[in-house]
């Protein structure tokens, strides 16, 4: 088999005619990959090499919605948390409608919803109940993305004439995002950073397994794998060109349980991540491989197959009289010795953000130096997943390095294995080598010749207690806490001499100062509500604000918020206060008399002799006490004027009189008692 593919090769080369030397050796570096297997999958691995495309999206880039003509389709693998495509954006009546593609297939469904970094809680029919500043202003309809999907209504029906039920979005995993218009007013404090910004966690592709024929949605990152080689976004190969032995057992290495630090228990190898369909498909493939410690390869029998995760006892064993030539670098040179190996890895406690992990080896060694590696894998989303990772880079980067000939008879399987034994003494003594590049086959000396690294029989051994530390502390953003609420709020009735010499009561309201980027809105209105209510805006850096004048002797009700950048904070409580223009009391009325009748009493009086008198108020008991007594007329006059008032309609009794003189404000001087009078 391997000298018919050679020989494949070379007819290939020499069939191209002018083409150069150099695509010469890349179309036959890309079959005999293929033939060979390895590290990158052969024909995957030539794509590579002749085409430039974007690399795999990081978790960051789906922060944003993408807004262009033709969106590259996006594919979701297990759950992460991602931006959409805008197909649509339109407003009708002051509602802004976005119809957002999160991603290009079916999903098994959406976990948690966004608006910029705010999760947010719906209820039943869909409308944001929490954070509570949206004040149900925004609603979030979804849809997985089946064969035949149905059209968003709402959208239909306000866009009748560009969007129509034929709009249904089929096999698209789709978010209809409405939000309401509101006041300029409220603006900024329902939509706090503006036009909300819509993100999603979702659990993304229904993956195919090979142990039970049946497509469900999973993290297993060996079934990932297989799905993007036989899917044409990946490796365009058919379900017939997979060995499933093979991939069965990688997606149960990948299923076994695991020990992380905290005692508890994780899956090996299961992970997520997102890309578009415009990324190199090497790249995309590398990051599973990686993430999954697999090593995809073409078996003797033309199947794709894959080394799993894991370590085998090697079947070949290669002594000194099956080996040709060795070349041994034990790797121990100290300018390039590692020493520490650093992690990056999503975090989906962290909002599915690149986080750092525990450094594994030395802490101290600076980050630009040979003497340190690093684990920077977008797909893995376990810091313990992590460690392990780089724990095996660690141990690799400082493997010896050997590069073998070795006879064609005792060396032919080797190019379909992952670990060989060999037993070439002194230097290597029955060690296990881990195989990293392609066997090379020649036909002329019919030998074979490959490179790799002198790992231990218990590579994949790993102590979460002690091998995988601590790694940083999380940053939990804080809720958005909007603008303060005024402090200490207080409002006191002053008076002011306005023209004419009359006085006019107004509204003082003072509060603590708290920043120069504040600003105070005093509001009021009578108790009543007989008037709109009115308000006044403070000045940068005051800490006091009055009202306009108000109504002599009439109740207010005052209250107090606070301004900042076009967003408000909540109005205080009410304070309750009574205008008055004028505290000091007239003088109390004079001469006063009381005579009775025939169901009624007279009041005879002379009012006080005071600039602010207003009124006299007569009142009536049966009994000489004024607390209990009832108001029954108010006379109004000038000052130092001699009044009557007869109050009719009485029951035959023996009445006792009282006058008050009060001023424009209502304060009142001392009761004057008239004494009694007989009604018949």
């Amino acid at each position: 088999m391997p000298g018919i593919i050679d020989t494949i090769a070379l007819v290939v080369i020499a069939s191209l005619g002018t083409t150069s030397v150099a695509l010469s050796n890349l179309v036959y570096l890309g079959l005999s990959a293929l033939a060979y297997g390895g590290l990158a999958y052969g024909a995957a691995a030539l794509q590579g090499m002749l085409v430039s495309k974007p690399a795999v999206p990081k978790p960051e880039d789906g922060s944003y919605n993408l807004k262009q003509s033709v969106p590259s389709l996006a594919y979701v693998l297990g759950r992460v948390k991602k931006g959409s495509d805008y197909v649509f954006l339109g407003e009708k009546n002051g509602t802004a409608y976005h119809i957002l593609v999160w991603a290009a297939h079916r999903i098994q469904g959406y976990a948690k919803h966004y608006l910029h970094d705010e999760a947010v809680t719906l209820d039943a029919n869909g409308f944001v109940s929490a954070p509570s500043h949206f004040g149900s202003k925004v609603q979030i309809l979804s849809r997985l993305g089946l064969a035949a999907e149905t059209a968003y209504a709402d959208v239909v029906t306000a866009f009748s004439g560009i969007w129509t039920n034929n709009h249904r979005g089929d096999g698209l995993a789709s978010v209809r995002m409405s939000a309401a218009g509101v006041s300029s007013e409220r603006y900024l404090k329902v939509y706090p950073n503006q036009m909300p910004q819509h993100s999603a966690v979702g659990d993304g592709m229904l993956l195919y397994d090979p142990r039970t024929g049946n497509t469900a949605f999973s993290t297993n990152i060996a079934l990932m794998r297989f799905w993007h080689l036989t899917d044409p976004v990946g490796g365009k190969l058919s379900l017939s060109d997979m060995y499933l032995p093979d991939w069965s057992n990688a997606a149960n290495v990948c299923d076994q349980n695991v020990t992380n630090r905290s005692g508890g228990t994780e899956k090996r190898y299961h992970g997520g991540l997102w890309f578009r369909a415009e990324n190199d498909p090497v790249q995309v493939g590398r990051l599973m491989d990686e993430a999954a410690e697999l090593v995809v390869y073409e078996r003797p029998d033309g199947l794709i197959g894959v080394h799993a995760g894991e370590f085998v006892e090697p079947d070949i064993r290669l002594a000194d009289n099956d080996i040709k030539r060795v070349t041994f670098d034990a790797n121990q040179r100290r300018s390039s010795t590692v020493l520490a190996v650093r992690g990056r890895w999503t975090d989906p406690a962290n909002r599915y953000n690149t986080v750092d992990a525990a450094i594994y080896g030395d802490p101290y060694i600076g980050e630009d130096t040979e003497r340190t590696a690093t684990v920077d894998n977008q797909a893995i989303q376990s810091h313990n997943h992590c460690a392990r990772l780089q724990k095996l880079k660690y141990i690799r980067k400082n493997a010896p390095r050997v590069t073998i000939v070795a006879h064609y008879h005792a060396a032919k399987s080797v190019p379909y294995r992952r670990f060989v034994r060999v037993h070439y003494p002194p230097r290597m003594t029955e060690v296990i080598v881990e195989i990293t590049s392609t066997p090379r086959l020649s036909l002329r000396n019919l030998t074979v010749e490959f490179s790799g690294i002198i790992v231990p029989g218990n590579l994949y051994a790993f102590n979460a207690a002690t091998d995988e530390g601590v790694p940083g502390a999380n940053v939990d953003p804080l809720p958005p806490g909007g603008v303060p609420a005024p402090i200490n709020f207080d409002v006191t009735i002053d008076t002011e001499v306005v023209t004419g010499g009359q006085t006019a009561a107004f509204g003082q309201a003072t509060w603590d100062f708290v920043s120069d980027a504040l600003l105070y809105e005093l509001e009021w209105q009578p108790t009543s509500e007989i008037e709109p209510a009115r308000s006044a805006m403070s000045k940068t850096g005051d800490a006091e604000v009055r009202s306009g004048y108000l109504s002599d002797g009439v109740e207010y009700k005052f209250r107090l918020r606070a301004w900042s950048n076009g967003a408000s904070s909540d109005w205080t409580d009410y304070q309750i206060r009574t205008a008055t223009a004028d505290p000091v009391a007239p003088g109390p009325a004079t001469n006063p008399s009381l005579t009775g009748g025939v169901g009624e009493v007279t009041f005879d009086w002379t009012a006080p002799n005071s600039p602010n008198y207003y009124a006299s108020r007569l009142y009536l008991n049966t009994v000489n006490d004024f607390a209990t007594a009832t108001l029954v007329a108010t006379e109004y006059g000038a000052a130092a004027a001699n009044d009557a008032r007869t109050v009719s309609g009485l029951s035959a009794a023996t009445y006792y009189g009282f006058i008050e003189a009060i001023n424009p404000s209502g304060k009142p001087a001392a009761a004057v008692a008239i004494g009694s009078a007989i009604v018949t």
